[in-house]
């Protein structure tokens, strides 16, 4: 993939205190650091709010606070649950006694529940890559490799690799680094029953449900600053850019008027925005991190009206926000995608010029996704700038972390269903 270095012109001043400090503390001590001392004032104020909302009940994103039921069906989707099985049995060889305990949740732990993208530790379960033997390491990296896809898989790790260039590139790799990343197991490891897994770290932050052939990715988090790698052993990694020229592509092919109704606001960050549509941290996005009962009414355009060549680039879009699905199950859910396209709706938050940067999302009743350019956070671009991008998924009305599911999961005794004789 090509790159383009544009990034290089917003390097920071690595001399000032935040650099200096940061470059001598561990992921541990920046965490505290930053719990102690509310600095960034802003984004401690944004994670004590996160905490407020984790004391919710699970419902799941809505447009108007009402869960609308019987969307989602078991179905096989020939996901291969043994082999996921058996790298995850594998895992556990590894593991002594507290790292079993540290890994292992009840499947409905609202711990599941704590996720987050930001470079800070902010909730430290499971077992962290980065402190563990490479045995285990890779052990663990080979549970996402026979549970995603194999574009899925290589999207993930890419993600992890520009996390430790940028580690590099502010002199900070004990906080940010290919393997500063949580994975966390709920429920146990059955090829009958449901279980799942989470990983998650800066930039990139995948929750999995499984129940025997069927498979759950969401809600799913992938960023990148810069989003790509321009130097170095693994020069030449870009990721999100077909994402962002598939989305500018369908704006720009859409009529005036409808280019008009689709977009929301002008300016990403408008002066008609009302209280709570921008954030320091989230910037546009909605439905990041703690962000489970959120109400996101439709916005924009209904997709129903868009011409063939106009769905064909929205669905494309779609299969890129799905890659991490393995190739049956992302080819269910865009069937069942398809089922409700005449309440699909697209909407844009600034240009859509060449160079523009944007935000977009598209959303249903069974499918939300958002795409977003973001001013620096380690780069000191103040405006958006498109090397540094947020995209994320959510299953709408319930369907994050397989909730909406579990329900018509048979119940059993005992784990894996066997008659007890008294």
């Amino acid at each position: 993939m090509a790159t383009t270095g544009d990034y290089r012109q917003y390097l920071p001043d690595l001399s000032l205190p935040r650099f200096q400090v940061m470059s001598q503390q561990d992921a541990h001590e920046y965490a505290h650091d930053f719990k102690t001392g509310h600095q960034p004032p802003w984004l401690h104020a944004l994670y004590m709010h996160w905490l407020d909302l984790l004391q919710e009940p699970f419902k799941g994103v809505t447009t108007d606070g009402i869960v609308r039921p019987g969307l989602f069906t078991l179905q096989d989707e020939e996901v291969p649950i043994q082999t996921i099985v058996d790298a995850t049995n594998s895992l556990f060889t590894l593991l002594s006694e507290p790292q079993k305990q540290a890994l292992n949740h009840h499947i409905d732990s609202p711990e599941w529940r704590t996720w987050s993208n930001p470079e800070f530790l902010l909730s430290n379960k499971g077992l962290r890559l980065d402190e563990v033997t490479p045995q285990i390491r890779d052990a663990i990296m080979n549970i996402l490799k026979q549970t995603l896809s194999p574009e899925g898989y290589t999207k993930a790790v890419n993600a992890m690799r520009i996390n430790h260039f940028l580690g590099d590139l502010v002199n900070a790799p004990a906080v940010m680094n290919e393997y500063s990343y949580n994975f966390a197991l709920f429920g146990r490891p059955s090829t009958t029953r449901p279980w799942g897994w989470s990983f998650y770290g800066h930039h990139l932050c995948l929750n999995i449900f499984l129940y025997k052939g069927q498979i759950v990715a969401s809600p799913w988090f992938t960023g990148a600053e810069p989003n790509e790698i321009d130097a170095g052993l693994y020069a030449g990694t870009r990721i999100l850019q077909v994402e962002e020229r598939l989305g500018l592509q369908l704006m720009q092919s859409l009529p005036k008027g409808v280019q008009g109704v689709a977009r929301v606001f002008e300016k990403m960050k408008d002066e008609n925005m009302p209280t709570g549509r921008w954030n320091k941290d989230d910037q546009r996005h909605l439905c990041g991190a703690y962000r489970d009962n959120r109400e996101v009414p439709y916005e924009g355009v209904c997709v129903e009206g868009f011409d063939e060549v106009q769905k064909g680039l929205l669905y494309g879009i779609l299969e890129q926000f799905l890659l991490y699905l393995p190739g049956k199950a992302r080819a269910k859910k865009i069937e069942e995608v398809r089922r409700y396209e005449r309440e699909m709706y697209f909407c844009w938050i600034g240009g859509f010029g060449d160079e523009d940067p944007f935000y977009y999302r598209i959303q249903s009743p069974v499918i939300l996704v958002e795409f977003d350019h973001h001013s620096g956070v380690f780069l000191n671009n103040e405006e958006p700038k498109k090397f540094h991008i947020h995209t994320l998924l959510r299953t709408p009305n319930g369907g994050d972390y397989g909730q909406a599911l579990k329900p018509l999961i048979p119940a059993v005794e005992g784990l894996n269903g066997k008659e007890i004789i008294w």
